[in-house]
């Protein structure tokens, strides 16, 4: 097997799917040392690189290898010293330092990364995020002192860059004096490597302590990153010790981030932790209403709540949707019928599924052999504790509901308990083979 060549083939097909700043940083000093029993090792320069690769990249690297190596089982990542033509470090670093942020959108100011499209005017509140929205309110009032840190979480395409950016935007316009910086964390995490390797490590301080408002969009990221978890300590307690604001957003609650510190978790939680969920019916509505004066588009009202009805995602999907029926009413230049738009949607609708839950908990409950109200009693009963949360996992997986209704249902139980079971099954999944006989068995019953 000619590893070299091999690594070759995989940095090309790599690089297409990331930008050039992330290649440069992430991938040019490695390459595949051995391969032994169908483990694939791929050696790197740094424990930054490794921690990186493996919790960002891991599965595109992967699949890279699968395709040009039919042999291959696992990939593990060693930390090795790597010959490089100090020509070629100099360049890449070059390309680092004048790359902007990877944002796909030309008006993003240089200075703060900041979307102005981003703005509360054109944000829709409502029960799924009002929490999340007053929070931010009170920040702009009072950044630094109220909601120190703000911790926004949820799922993707749900506005929460979109808030946190609005956020920002906010305090730029009513304390022109204050510096914002919006960025994501893995922006963070190759400054920080860059200015090891280029050994201006106060540099990076000083360009991150120097603001007012510090945005670290997608922190999920940070869980098995140990010196970057350190350096984001150190730059949090500055900021916290000078009255300056710092806001996070994840895709999961800080208690659920694998790996991560429990002195950040702590820093968490000592200030506004909230999360943002699927939008209901009316707030569907009403972001369908703004989405097409945005169009400057007419849709019959029909038509637009038929959208909101049956449209029950992410905002992102119902903006995807939207658009569909956009590109058709330009194409033909005149209104749209309901059975036109309903002929459009018929592949991005999910099947409405009308199961209670205690319907549910009945059908679960009597494929494990349980009774139906031992899933709500307080026992630890291993049979018993399984089958709850294999309830809780399919009422937030399959039937799309809230972690707070499905704890109020359940007993009282608090959302948290939700989530960690939900995520559990979910885990659990990857590796246990009867456990998705078992689920897939239970969703016949369903049907």
């Amino acid at each position: 097997m000619d590893t070299k060549q091999l690594w070759k083939n995989c940095l090309v097909e790599i690089e297409t799917g990331v930008s050039k700043a992330n290649f440069s940083t992430w991938f040019k000093n490695t390459c595949i040392l051995r391969e032994e029993l169908g483990v694939v090792y791929v050696g790197v320069p740094n424990e930054f690189v490794r921690d990186w690769l493996k919790t960002k990249y891991h599965k595109l690297i992967t699949k890279t290898i699968a395709d040009s190596y039919e042999n291959m089982r696992a990939v593990e990542y060693v930390i090795t010293k790597i010959e490089t033509n100090k020509q070629e470090i100099i360049k890449t670093n070059e390309i680092q330092i004048n790359k902007e942020l990877p944002l796909a959108d030309l008006y993003i100011s240089p200075e703060d990364n900041l979307n102005p499209r981003y703005r509360f005017n054109s944000f829709i509140v409502g029960s799924f995020n009002e929490l999340a929205y007053a929070a931010s309110q009170a920040i702009i009032d009072n950044p630094g002192t109220k909601y120190n840190p703000f911790f926004v979480y949820g799922g993707t395409g749900l506005g929460k860059t979109h808030l946190i950016q609005a956020v920002g935007n906010s305090i730029k316009e009513k304390y022109p004096n204050k510096k914002v910086n919006y960025i994501t964390l893995e922006r963070f995490a190759t400054d920080f490597i860059n200015s090891l390797q280029n050994n201006k490590a106060n540099s990076f301080k000083e360009k991150y302590r120097k603001y007012d408002l510090l945005i670290i969009d997608d922190i999920q990221f940070i869980g098995k990153m140990e010196k970057i978890q350190e350096e984001l300590f150190h730059t949090f307690n500055t900021f916290y010790e000078n009255n300056k604001q710092i806001i996070f957003s994840s895709d999961k609650h800080p208690n659920h981030i694998p790996e991560l510190a429990d002195r950040l978790k702590s820093r968490f939680a000592a200030g506004m932790i909230v999360d943002v969920s699927e939008p209901e019916y009316e707030s569907r509505l009403a972001i369908l209403k703004v989405k097409l004066q945005e169009h400057n588009i007419d849709l019959d009202q029909e038509i637009v709540e038929y959208i909101a009805s049956v449209i029950r995602g992410n905002i992102r999907e119902l903006e995807g949707s939207l658009n569909t029926i956009v590109c058709q009413y330009r194409l033909k230049n005149k209104p749209l019928l309901l059975s036109e738009v309903k002929n459009l949607l018929k592949n991005n609708i999910k099947p409405k599924k009308n199961v209670s839950i205690k319907d549910v908990v009945k059908t679960i409950s009597e494929y494990y052999n349980l009774e139906e109200s031992a899933i709500y009693e307080k026992t630890r009963r291993k049979e018993i504790v399984k089958a709850r949360q294999v309830v809780m996992y399919l009422l937030r997986e399959d039937f799309n509901v809230s972690y707070p209704l499905i704890g109020q249902k359940l007993g009282g139980k608090d959302h948290t308990t939700v989530i960690h079971s939900y995520l559990k099954i979910k885990e659990d999944l990857k590796n246990d083979s009867q456990l998705m006989q078992e689920l897939e068995q239970i969703r016949i019953m369903f049907k």
